[in-house]
């Protein structure tokens, strides 16, 4: 069982509202239109991200604010807030198996 702190689960509101506007079109229920095998599940994020395993959220954020090949960089449209809130839904929608 994982833990969600208060503050991570209130993150995760606006985080689902962003995913939406920014994410779902190519990220729907967690999977991925255009790399299949590079979906958004705890497994996938734990064999493509790095450190994923030891830092998460961290390296969720970084994901989003970087981008990579056809992942958009987020960092210069969405605030430093924005992208912890979606980083925490995104994780805590892993941890769940969307």
């Amino acid at each position: 069982m994982t833990f969600i702190s208060p503050a991570l689960a209130a993150e995760t509101s606006n985080g689902a509202k962003i995913f939406e506007a920014n994410c779902a079109s190519c990220h729907i229920g967690g999977g991925n239109i255009l790399i299949s095998q590079k979906t958004l599940k705890k497994e996938a994020l734990s064999k493509y991200l790095e450190n994923y395993d030891s830092e998460s959220i961290q390296a969720i954020i970084h994901q989003v604010q970087n981008g990579k090949n056809a992942m958009p960089a987020f960092k210069g449209k969405l605030s430093s807030e924005e992208i912890l809130e979606v980083a925490a839904y995104v994780f805590q929608n892993a941890e769940h198996g969307w």
